[in-house]
C-alpha cells in the first residue's frame, strides 16, 4: 500500500510536469502569433476608410458593425450601418451599437473621441501616415489591436515585396514630371508631406510639387511647371469637368500629348499596404505604358 502511494505520487508529479510544459507552450504560441482567443473584438466600429478596408483584409468583416459614409472599400463595406462622417460621427448611434472597440484616425474631432472615452467606450486613434512606411506601421498597429498581428505582418511583407518589384522595374526608366490632383475647390495637389508622393517617385516619376509648402496651390503655378502627366483622383470632384478645364491650356505638355488620366480616389487616397501596391502598379502602367 505504501509502495502504491509512492507510485501514485510519482505519476502525479509527472502529470503536473507535462501539464506545466503544455501551458508554457500554449502561452508562448499565443505570444508569438495572433492573440485571437484573447483580443479579437466582437463588435467594431470604424471611423476611417483605410481602417475599414484593413479590418476586412484581416478577416474581421463579421465583427464590423458600423462604418462612416466614406467607407467604400471593399464594396461589401457599403452594406454596413452608417454612423456619420469621419470628422463628426454620430455619438448616440455609436453608443447604441454597444461596440467593444472604436477605431479612428486623427482626422476625427478630438471632442468626439473624448466623449466616447468618457462613456467608457474603448477608442483607439491612429496617426495619419505620411509615407508608405508609416502606412505599413499603421496597418501593423491595427493588426495588434485586433489580435491579428501575424496576418498583418504577412500582408505587409507581401505588399513591400510587390512595391519593391515595381521600384526595381522603373528605377532606370526615363522620368516624367507628374502632377497628381486630389482636389478641385480648392485646387489641391500632392507634396512631399503626403504618401501620394511615394506613388509618383516609386513609379519612376518626378513630383512637380514635391517642394511646395502646402498642397493648396494656384492652378497657374501648375501650368507654369508644365507636367508631362496629369493624374486626377475623383475625390469629390467631377473628373470630366476637370479634364475640360485642363484642356483649355494647350501649352501644357500633358494636354498636348493627351496624358490626362483618372484614378479611383477611394483606393489611392485611403490605402492599406495592399491597395497602395495595387494603385502603384496602375500608376506605373500610366507612366510607362510600353514597358
Amino acid at each position: 500500500m505504501k509502495g502504491l502511494n509512492i507510485v501514485t505520487i510519482k505519476v502525479t508529479i509527472a502529470l503536473l510536469f507535462v501539464l506545466s510544459v503544455f501551458l508554457v507552450f500554449i502561452s508562448n504560441t499565443l505570444d508569438a502569433g495572433d492573440k485571437t482567443m484573447l483580443t479579437t473584438p466582437r463588435r467594431v466600429i470604424s471611423l476611417s476608410p483605410v481602417l475599414t478596408e484593413g479590418l476586412y483584409l484581416l478577416g474581421l468583416e463579421k465583427a464590423v458593425v458600423g462604418v462612416t459614409i466614406f467607407c467604400q472599400e471593399p464594396p461589401r463595406a457599403r452594406e454596413k450601418e452608417k454612423i456619420g462622417s469621419i470628422i463628426e460621427p454620430d455619438i448616440e448611434k455609436i453608443v447604441s451599437f454597444k461596440p467593444d472597440l472604436v477605431l479612428a484616425m486623427s482626422l476625427t474631432n478630438i471632442n468626439v473621441i473624448k466623449k466616447l472615452k468618457n462613456l467608457g467606450i474603448n477608442v483607439v486613434v491612429f496617426e495619419i501616415p505620411k509615407d508608405f512606411n508609416e502606412l505599413c506601421h499603421v496597418f501593423l498597429q491595427l493588426g495588434k489591436e485586433v489580435g491579428k498581428e501575424s496576418k498583418a505582418l504577412k500582408l505587409i511583407k507581401e505588399s513591400k515585396e510587390h512595391v519593391s518589384r515595381m521600384r526595381n522595374k522603373t528605377n532606370t526608366l526615363p522620368k516624367q514630371k507628374v502632377l497628381i490632383q486630389i482636389g478641385a475647390k480648392p485646387f489641391f495637389v500632392a507634396t512631399k508631406d503626403y504618401f501620394i508622393n511615394d506613388y509618383i517617385e516609386f513609379a519612376g516619376g518626378i513630383n512637380i510639387f514635391k517642394d511646395a509648402p502646402s498642397g493648396s496651390v494656384a492652378r497657374e503655378e501648375a501650368i507654369q511647371r508644365n507636367p508631362d502627366v496629369i493624374i486626377i483622383t475623383n475625390m469629390g470632384l467631377s473628373g470630366e469637368n476637370e479634364e475640360k478645364v485642363w484642356k483649355r491650356f494647350k501649352s501644357i505638355r500633358a494636354v498636348k500629348e493627351d496624358k490626362i488620366y483618372f484614378i479611383n480616389a477611394d483606393r489611392m487616397c485611403s490605402p492599406t499596404p495592399v491597395s497602395f501596391a495595387e494603385s502603384l502598379e496602375k500608376i506605373v502602367r500610366i507612366l510607362h505604358p510600353k514597358r
